[in-house]
């Protein structure tokens, strides 16, 4: 298939999408095609307007009144009720505060403390590095025998879920690959063991339709700034099964955790909801930023998001091939619908940084995960097929005129 083809294919598929006119709502250079919204999704253009309101009014003028005149107090509430459906949630089993990776110690340690007879954590090996740094350091912090299983590779995980696993940390789809897992079977094998499951959902909130609920999902963690467009550094979430909350006890006892923050007491007291796992004071400009950013969920559903969210993927797979690129990279992500998420990766045997870089220089922006990993996600908000199509010739382009090569694209930057 040539490329005037695959651009008419690709007119024909925007033609006829139902998801076109959203965006319009997001601030987008028109000179960039932005494949990187799995690692930090674009602004909505409501969200400056809305801060500048928090920081002129609210605060410069309402000062320390806003926290009731301007329900600064509620707002991990609010939040928490427009992500919940995005998850498979009731509003009262979601909180939204601090890190993800905060989130995580947090749900990790009540669920070890939960099943305490119990000594192991189970986890996979390509786990997000952040998860297993966690999971590391609250093993060692425990000490007394507690361990760390590993598995290698995903088929292998069920086999290591024994009755002395305490707890299956995972994340629904992978950051590397974008493997999804099957979160239903994996949580009912746990639960068959007796132990408790904490799933990330980074990479799985706002791209494709997950079910806490209906898989009676213990716990889940999962960020604010990816598909959900909330801002660098958004707050987090995370999610309590009804059935835990009350009863699961999180270590990091702030104040916002207490049942009566304001009484200023000086024993702690938890707070018998979700809000048992909040902490200190929210960052109040952040979660205003990612609650504008969460409005314009309750226009689409997930089974629009997905749909696309399959077909773009679908697409770039089908033109990487029919270009010619598959001599110079390898697909590592699942071709299987059920086992994908919303990026894809390639795995190419030279220096895949700088075929990235030189992608950027160009104005395709995906991102680099070593050891050999371009990546590139798809946000069916405001990613169409026709960038689907040009973000190809522009690689197929750079390889064949070996511009990455050129040394300047080889220069390692902080961040990939």
């Amino acid at each position: 298939m040539s490329f005037a083809d695959l651009e008419q294919t690709a007119k024909t598929m925007d033609g006829e999408d139902s998801l076109s006119s959203l965006r319009s709502r997001f601030e987008l250079p028109s000179d960039v095609i932005y494949l990187d919204g799995n690692s930090l999704g674009p602004m909505l253009k409501g969200v400056p307007e809305r801060v500048e309101t928090t920081l002129r009014h609210e605060w410069a003028e309402g000062l320390i009144r806003s926290w009731n005149e301007a329900d600064w107090i509620t707002i991990a509430d609010k939040i928490a009720a427009r992500i919940a459906p995005l998850i498979g949630a009731t509003p009262d089993s979601v909180t939204v505060t601090d890190s993800t990776s905060i989130n995580l110690f947090k749900l990790l340690s009540a669920a070890v403390k939960m099943n305490d007879a119990r000594n192991e954590i189970v986890s996979l090996y390509q786990n997000f590095p952040t998860d297993l740094y966690i999971a590391q350091g609250l093993r060692d912090f425990l000490g007394s025998g507690h361990k760390l299983q590993l598995a290698q590779k995903s088929e292998e995980i069920s086999g290591l879920i024994s009755d002395k696993t305490a707890v299956v940390m995972l994340t629904h789809v992978d950051f590397r690959t974008g493997e999804m897992l099957d979160m239903g079977n994996i949580t009912k094998t746990a639960h068959e063991h007796g132990a408790l499951v904490v799933w990330d959902l980074a990479h799985s909130a706002g791209a494709v339709p997950v079910h806490l609920d209906n898989v009676e999902a213990d716990f889940a963690v999962g960020c604010g700034y990816k598909y959900l467009n909330g801002g660098p550094g958004a707050p987090s979430f995370l999610y309590v099964n009804k059935k835990h909350i009350g009863k699961a006890i999180q270590p990091i006892t702030g104040w916002f955790s207490h049942a009566s923050p304001f009484s200023f007491e000086s024993g702690y007291k938890p707070d018998q909801s979700v809000n048992q796992f909040q902490c200190g004071t929210p960052p109040i400009l952040s979660m205003i930023a990612l609650d504008e950013s969460l409005k314009l969920w309750e226009e689409v559903n997930l089974a629009q998001i997905r749909e696309k969210s399959l077909k773009l993927t679908d697409f770039f797979i089908e033109s990487i091939n029919t270009s010619g690129l598959d001599q110079y990279f390898e697909n590592v992500t699942p071709l299987t619908h059920s086992d994908r998420g919303s990026h894809v990766s390639l795995s190419f045997d030279g220096d895949g940084y700088a075929v990235m870089q030189a992608l950027i220089d160009q104005g395709v922006i995906g991102d680099f995960r070593t050891p050999d990993i371009l990546r590139f996600g798809f946000a069916p908000l405001y990613n169409t097929y026709a960038e689907v199509c040009q973000a190809v010739e522009i690689l197929h382009e750079i390889m064949s005129n070996e511009t990455w090569k050129e040394e300047r694209f080889s220069q390692r930057k902080a961040v990939t």
